[in-house]
């Protein structure tokens, strides 16, 4: 798998007559990972729609490869780039096997057949999220956390050089949510994958990303590596939030402790 460049220029795009994104350019990295930070509706899910070709820009574009992604036959796209949205439905009565198992839908052309690499992505994709032993389970009788996991295991089995994740960790408590962003940051190394992922847990995204996109009122406010870009002024003027930053003492990296009304007395 090789790294894949996906780049946005001067987006604008919403929903019926609101516009969410006002002139929205991005370079994401190939072969990293990017978080998209900021407040609630400052258009960090808008931003992921548009790059996933879920939502057409009224103005500018996305280059996947240099390609403009509507020109992209649909089948070839899913090959390249995947998807992961907020709170997504499984059909009534699927087992973890069968909705994993659709991940491989995009490899399958008109007259292929399941394989042996069918068969090994999704066996690999279950593994990785710990979900082998509830493979015959059915996904509505999951907890919140495990369905998660379902889904993430459902966008490792399609095997994209891109992975585009709106809030991955929804609904997991902190050990998983670990797991789930060391599951992402294994998958950046060993195979190369891009990946853009929307977080709310602004030190978790510190962490783990090499990228930083803070984002206010439909526009980037800031892009670049994490020491550069989670300061105090991003957070007071991003997310209206006293607070101080200071290093990590497990990696180095910036780590916000906020304030509140109190200042933490």
């Amino acid at each position: 798998m090789s790294a894949s460049s996906l780049l946005a220029q001067d987006l604008v795009a919403g929903y019926g007559e609101r516009t969410i994104l006002d002139g929205v350019s991005l370079k994401v990295p190939a072969g990293h990972t990017t978080a998209i930070v900021g407040a609630n509706a400052c258009g960090k899910s808008t931003l992921l729609r548009v790059l996933a070709r879920l939502l057409t820009p009224a103005k500018g574009g996305v280059l996947l490869n240099g390609k403009d992604v509507h020109q992209l036959p649909s089948r070839r796209l899913a090959q390249q780039l995947g998807f992961l949205p907020q709170s997504p439905i499984a059909p009534e009565g699927i087992s973890v096997l069968e909705l994993v198992s659709r991940g491989r839908h995009p490899h399958q052309g008109l007259f292929k057949r399941w394989s042996a690499a069918d068969e090994a992505a999704v066996a690999d994709a279950l593994a990785a999220t710990h979900m082998s032993e509830l493979a015959e389970r059915h996904v509505d009788e999951l907890s919140g956390g495990q369905r998660q996991r379902v889904w993430i295991a459902m966008a490792l089995a399609q095997q994209t050089d891109v992975l585009l994740l709106d809030e991955p960790t929804t609904f997991l408590d902190i050990n998983h949510q670990v797991d789930v962003l060391d599951l992402l940051t294994d998958l950046n190394r060993e195979r190369g994958t891009t990946i853009v992922m929307v977080l709310h847990e602004l030190n978790l995204a510190a962490r783990y990303a090499d990228q930083l996109v803070a984002m206010a009122g439909g526009k980037v406010y800031a892009v670049g590596p994490p020491e550069k870009i989670l300061t105090e002024a991003m957070v007071r003027d991003v997310f209206g939030l006293q607070s101080r930053v200071i290093e990590d003492p497990i990696t180095g990296k910036p780590m916000m402790i906020p304030l509140g009304r109190h200042g933490g007395r």
